[in-house]
């Protein structure tokens, strides 16, 4: 009877656990037993359900059937740290018990290498050792690559700041001297900030904390309204600025705030995270979900500077007619660097032969003023050169003797001749640095009682007046020429916003500053306050936040 009884009570309670197990382990139990008839298991093996929990379920982060040697109560505890699930954890006072290895994998094997799962990998590896370190990656200088396409390249002066996506200004030191061709840092020895980011090109050298920058041939340091972001990181901007396009309708505010407020270097590290990020290319998403001046304003500042002028000239010698002042506002004021980087751009991404495009479309004398300026071979100082004049002013590199060499030879070419000598005006004008031009301006005026301008005026006309002035005007004071332009395109009626735009964003990362109070100095009203009245909306926006509103 208790016989009986025992065996009734076992088969209930059997069939009481039943009703809790599901399938998958009924059937994992039935083939257990076959197996262990079968003698395929060994005596004493303890079932997999049994291993974790009741009914099987193993802890969490730990696989049904793993192995618990070493550890009490046969399961795995959780890393302190966080960062290892599933990982033995220490016992206090006692090591860490020893790792069981995965067995030899049953599949393929390949000759030569060991059997089973791979090793784990070493984690992450040490801190700037997962980018490349600044500046390789870039071409070599003399390759002809200029400047690298848009989201590729950099832009002017780029930041001094820690490595990419991590920010923060760079420690207080000497100027770093830049290699323009290539937008990427060079230092002289003894002058390379810790940490610091490559720059971009088109200047020689850059003030701490980006707060002035040195052009290529000045001596001069020049004051830029856009700097690196502090605490950059190009992770965050990048799901911040999908997140504005993403859905109906588009945030332009924040793409304002964001993009408005990088420099040209951080923008390309954008525009290379969001398409590791979203497989997407930032450029394409923000030209669809744009319109008008606001979209053109966007697409400029994600050009790499050189790209942007190559672009630009590009645009305006295609199609019926050439736009004559682009190609005067560019080609006659760029540095021998910048000229250079330009021309290989041309080529690299139009196919086309700058200089040959520029003869197809101009003539006469402004077809050979644009094609001498084109060669990027102006006299410009070396750098102990430069040095000089920063510790002994300009008279100490300039040629006294050739300046009034010059100026007779341009006042016998225009005043003195029946007629206008104008290879003369380009051989001087095209070739002279800015320092020995600006004696040669002095020679003319003690000479023919006249500024150079005046007589420039007064003997030539047209599109070849209005290049030789701009080499003129640059020379004498580059922010003061295109505080000028600047002027030009919001006076009057109606708003010139190509070159505004052009203007703007190409002077912004090196001298637009100094632009902005030749502006105030001349016209007695601050150039934020003329742009706000001449333009509207998230393009006003935007506009104001680069100039620095």
């Amino acid at each position: 009877m208790g016989k009986h009884s025992s065996s009734s009570s076992s088969s209930s309670s059997s069939d009481e656990e039943s009703k809790h197990i599901s399938k998958e382990e009924k059937k994992q139990r039935k083939k257990w037993k076959k197996q262990m008839k079968k003698g395929l298991i060994p005596p004493g093996s303890v079932p997999p359900w049994k291993q974790g929990g009741k009914h099987g379920h193993a802890p969490q982060g730990v696989p049904c059937g793993a192995p618990s040697q070493g550890v009490p109560g046969g399961a795995y505890g959780a890393d302190p740290s966080g960062l290892h699930y599933g990982a033995p954890s220490a016992i206090p006072g006692q090591p860490l018990p020893p790792q069981v290895a995965y067995p030899a994998s049953a599949g393929y094997v390949v000759e030569g290498q060991p059997q089973g799962y791979p090793a784990p990998a070493q984690g992450y590896p040490a801190p700037g050792q997962g980018y490349p370190a600044p500046g390789q990656g870039y071409p070599a200088p003399g390759q002809g690559q200029g400047y690298p396409a848009p989201g590729q390249g950099q832009g002017y002066p780029a930041p001094v700041v820690g490595a990419p996506g991590q920010g923060g200004p760079a420690p207080p030191g000497p100027v770093a001297v830049l290699d323009p061709s290539m937008g990427s840092t060079t230092h002289s020895p003894g002058m390379v900030p810790p940490g610091a980011q490559p720059p971009s090109g088109g200047v020689e050298g850059l003030g701490q904390q980006m707060q002035q920058v040195q052009l290529d041939g000045c001596a001069e340091l020049f004051r830029p309204t856009v700097r690196p972001a502090p605490n950059f990181s190009a992770e965050k901007d990048c799901e911040a600025l999908r997140h504005s396009m993403k859905g109906a309708g588009t945030d332009e505010r924040t793409i304002v705030g964001i993009i408005g407020q990088r420099s040209n270097y951080q923008r390309q590290e954008i525009a290379k995270f969001y398409k590791t990020m979203f497989g997407r290319d930032i450029i394409q998403d923000l030209e669809s979900d744009l319109s008008g001046n606001f979209r053109e304003t966007i697409m400029a500042l994600f050009k790499a500077p050189s790209y942007y002028d190559a672009w630009s000239l590009h645009n305006a010698m295609q199609g019926a007619g050439t736009k004559e002042g682009v190609l005067i506002e560019i080609l006659c004021t760029r540095t021998n660097h910048q000229i250079k980087d330009i021309v290989a751009c041309y080529k690299k991404h139009f196919k086309r032969d700058l200089e040959q495009d520029i003869i197809s479309d101009t003539s006469g004398h402004f077809k050979k003023l644009l094609v001498s300026c084109s060669q990027g071979n102006r006299q410009e100082l070396t750098p102990q050169q430069l040095q000089q004049i920063r510790t002994q002013g300009p008279a100490a590199v300039v040629d006294v003797n050739l300046a009034r060499e010059d100026a007779a030879k341009l006042h016998q070419a225009g005043v003195k001749r029946l007629g206008t000598d104008e290879s003369a005006f380009i051989m001087v004008l095209a070739l002279r640095n800015m320092y020995q031009l600006q004696a040669t301006f002095e020679e003319y005026q003690k000479l023919a009682g006249k500024d150079l301008l005046s007589a420039i005026s007064s003997e030539t006309s047209g599109d070849f007046e209005t290049g030789l002035r701009a080499i003129v005007r640059s020379a004498k004071n580059r922010p003061e020429y295109f505080a000028d332009k600047l002027h030009d395109c919001v006076k009057g009626m109606g708003t010139n916003d190509s070159r505004l735009i052009r203007i703007v964003v190409s002077r912004s990362e090196i001298d637009l500053q100094d632009i902005k109070d030749v502006y105030l100095s001349k016209y007695k009203k601050t150039l934020e306050s003329a742009v706000a009245s001449d333009t509207s909306g998230d393009y006003k926006r935007l506009l104001l936040g680069i100039i620095g509103h």
